[in-house]
C-alpha cells in the first residue's frame, strides 16, 4: 500500500488549497485516514482523520469549520480541502492510514500503518 499525497504549495492568508491522498495497493474501505502536518521545529500534529466506511470524522479545533475532509471511495482518494488559509498553516501535510480502521489509534496516537511522502503547505503573504 502506498499513500501519495498532492496539491501542496503557497496561497496567501484567506486563500485555499486542496490537497488529494492517493492510495494505492488496496481498497479503503474499512481504513481510518487522517491528515497530519508538521511545522518546522514543531512535532507532527493530526489535522484531520476519516472512518472511511462509516465518515467519522475528527477535526483538530484551529481548523474545525475551514478545513474539511472528505474520500471517494471508488478511486481511493481523500481530500483535504483548506479554506481561510492562515500563516500558522504552514507545514508540511502528511496522510496516513490505519488499515484495521482504528480511527481514535489514529487520531490520538497517530498509530498509522502507512504514510505518505508529505507536500509543503506555505501560507504567507
Amino acid at each position: 500500500v502506498q499513500l501519495v499525497e498532492y496539491g501542496g504549495g503557497s496561497a496567501q492568508p484567506g486563500g485555499s488549497l486542496r490537497l488529494s491522498c492517493a492510495v494505492s495497493g488496496g481498497s479503503i474501505d474499512g481504513y481510518a485516514i487522517g491528515w497530519f502536518r508538521q511545522a518546522p521545529g514543531k512535532e507532527r500534529e493530526g489535522v484531520s482523520s476519516m472512518h472511511i466506511r462509516d465518515g467519522n470524522i475528527y477535526y483538530r479545533q484551529s481548523v474545525q469549520g475551514r478545513f474539511t475532509m472528505s474520500r471517494d471511495s471508488a478511486t481511493s482518494t481523500v481530500y483535504l480541502q483548506m479554506n481561510r488559509l492562515k500563516p500558522e498553516d504552514t507545514a508540511v501535510y502528511y496522510c496516513a492510514a490505519n488499515r484495521r480502521g482504528y480511527l481514535l489509534q489514529l487520531w490520538q496516537r497517530q498509530a498509522a500503518d502507512y504514510w505518505g511522502q508529505g507536500t509543503q503547505v506555505t501560507v504567507s503573504s
